[in-house]
């Protein structure tokens, strides 16, 4: 893992020195810079694969330069069809080769996780990675500037201003939803996009979508559970390869015991991790996460969590991620990698994307249910009983809109419903104007060959909730300990895999998961399968009411008057009886990076 940075145009030497600076946790190991009139095009490197200074960055071919951030795992197999004079052992390199072949589309022929930086005289290309595992940003002002990471964007802003669409989108969605960035003019590339900036001009597209994969072409279920389980186990393959010490992450359920199976059985028995919270038995999983690593036969570090470690964190770790993102779990799970740095190790093996891929959440099947209410012939009764019989519960809201014949499922990370953030905040929010931020996804749903609903969920929920909100998540408290997060279930032929198969037997048997589960019959413990989910639960509200940090949120809100005082009061209130909790942490987060950046 790296940084990219760079800047097209003018540009303050020492200014930039210091924005790439920020960045130096991305890449400890060394950091390179190509200056030149009107260029500053610089590297942060995190060794992971031929560490020798050959292998350094910026890496430059005649007239092409790059500056690349994550791993490309086919790296060997495209060298063979190269022809190109190598002169090192790693992956960077083949980027060049490849691009001097294909052009723009050598993208295509990637399979990893990437964002790249590549200059070929006078034109730069932008790639972020098809799932959106590696981030990237730009400022499009007196020049053009991008980085792996906002902050290193922040110092060239003329102003610090909130983006409108940024705030509206992560109130409903947990993150902002792309192109937008808390930060007024510092945008994001989505997944699966590339912006071409030649001439001041910047030109944004998309090389890749999953919904252009077949749907239907695996109809029978053995041939199904065949086919994930070869791409699964070619996925692991493929991300074990490393010559820096891996390990692993270990919850009690089955994403994680899937990893390790397959580490073990290709003869890698890698440490795993697990988090625990003292006096707070029911968010533990280090029993559970013990019981698989004996099963596996394993070993596992158990890191208790505390509130003290926890409330001391949290301010580094909302710094870290340098705009607002609604997931109390990246205060653990920063500790947790704070741990696996000081153990020695730089690779790390996360479940991210199976809940997704394999319809993990129980609400997928309650969504599924609910969509057949919108056959009804004679629902205007219940149509206008809904709309004159208001509720904040979230179930009033998927039912209304099954009745108003208007999209039922807008990512499992929904918060505020457009309904809500009307009656919280000073000013007018119309019902549905968040499904501006969706409009893009859905249109290019509908007119896919697709038709099955549970596939839009999974295709909005890998395209926001996971990457926007999982990922970038994972990226930031990973990378703030210079360590390289890898996502097996996220590579994209295991996705693509997902997606060609008949829908259908992802859900017919009313089981969550019950392809992966089916897949592993025989290979887990039935304990471990039939477990129920906990995801990465953890304290946070006890520890942000005992604590009073959330006496934050009405502080920031008196001076700058966002929310109606008795709505918020209300919110606060409902949180001590664990009510609206992830709407309480985001409002937490939210109202923190206002007082830092805008007070």
């Amino acid at each position: 893992m790296c940084g990219v940075f760079g800047i097209v145009g003018e540009y303050n030497e020492n200014m930039a020195k210091k924005a790439l600076a920020k960045l130096s946790h991305r890449g400890p190991d060394h950091c390179g810079i190509i200056q030149e009139q009107r260029l500053f095009f610089a590297h942060q490197r995190l060794s992971i694969k031929d560490s020798h200074h050959r292998s350094h960055q910026p890496l430059k071919h005649q007239d092409v330069l790059l500056s690349f951030n994550g791993e490309i795992y086919n790296f060997k197999e495209l060298k063979k069809e190269l022809d190109f004079e190598f002169k090192t052992q790693g992956d960077s390199e083949v980027i060049i080769a490849a691009y001097l072949k294909w052009g723009v589309d050598f993208v295509s022929h990637l399979r990893g996780m990437f964002a790249i930086a590549l200059l070929d005289g006078e034109t730069l290309y932008l790639f972020r990675d098809r799932l959106g595992k590696k981030p990237l940003y730009y400022l499009h002002g007196d020049s053009f500037v991008f980085a792996s990471e906002i902050k290193a964007l922040v110092p060239f802003l003329k102003k610090v201003q909130m983006d409108e669409d940024a705030l509206l989108s992560y109130l409903s969605f947990l993150a902002p939803a792309p192109p937008y960035t808390f930060f007024k003019n510092i945008k994001t590339l989505a997944a699966g996009e590339y912006g071409m900036y030649k001439n001041d001009t910047l030109i944004i597209q998309r090389y890749y979508d999953i919904l252009s994969t077949k749907p239907n072409i695996i109809t029978d279920k053995y041939e199904a559970l065949t086919s994930i389980e070869r791409v699964l186990e070619e996925s692991m393959s493929l991300r074990l390869q490393s010559e820096a010490s891996t390990a692993s992450l270990l919850s009690g359920g089955i994403d994680s015991a899937t990893i390790n199976y397959y580490a073990k059985k290709q003869g890698l028995n890698l440490p795993t991790y697990t988090l625990g919270y003292k006096e707070f038995a029911k968010y533990d999983e280090r029993e559970n996460a013990k019981a698989t690593a004996d099963f596996l036969g394993v070993s596992n570090t158990a890191v208790e969590i505390d509130e003290a470690a926890f409330i001391q964190a949290s301010d580094r770790v909302l710094d870290t991620l340098d705009q607002p993102l609604n997931d109390p779990a990246a205060v653990p799970l920063y500790l947790l990698f704070e741990q696996i740095k000081a153990d020695g190790h730089k690779v790390v093996l996360s479940g991210e994307g199976s809940d997704e891929l394999f319809l993990g959440y129980r609400q997928y099947f309650e969504y599924l249910d609910i969509e057949n209410m919108g056959n009804l012939l004679h629902k205007n009764w219940l149509k206008k009983y809904f709309r004159s019989n208001y509720s904040n519960n979230r179930e009033w809201e998927w039912y209304k809109r099954i009745f108003d014949d208007t999209l039922l499922f807008r990512t499992s990370g929904e918060s505020f419903s457009d309904l809500q953030k009307n009656a919280l905040m000073k000013r007018n929010v119309k019902d549905n104007a968040g499904l501006k931020y969706l409009e893009q996804y859905r249109e290019r749903f509908v007119s896919s060959e697709h038709t099955d609903e549970s596939i839009w969920y999974s295709y909005i929920d890998l395209n926001i909730f996971q990457t926007e909100h999982f990922l970038t998540k994972l990226d930031r408290v990973s990378m703030a300990h210079s360590i390289e997060a890898r996502t097996p279930f996220l590579d994209h032929k295991l996705v693509e895999t997902v997606f060609s198969i008949d829908p259908k037997l992802r859900y017919e048997d009313g089981v969550t998961k019950a392809l992966l589960k089916n897949v592993m019959q025989g290979k887990l413990d039935e304990k471990i399968l039939k477990r129920k989910k906990k995801g990465f639960a953890n304290p946070y509200m006890e520890y942000l009411i005992s604590s009073k940090k959330i006496d934050l949120i009405k502080e920031v809100n008196k001076e700058t008057g966002l929310f109606r005082e008795k709505v918020l009061d209300e919110y606060i209130s409902g949180a001590s009886r664990g009510a609206f909790k992830q709407h309480i942490w985001g409002l937490y987060v939210l109202s923190y990076w206002i007082k830092k950046n805008l007070l």
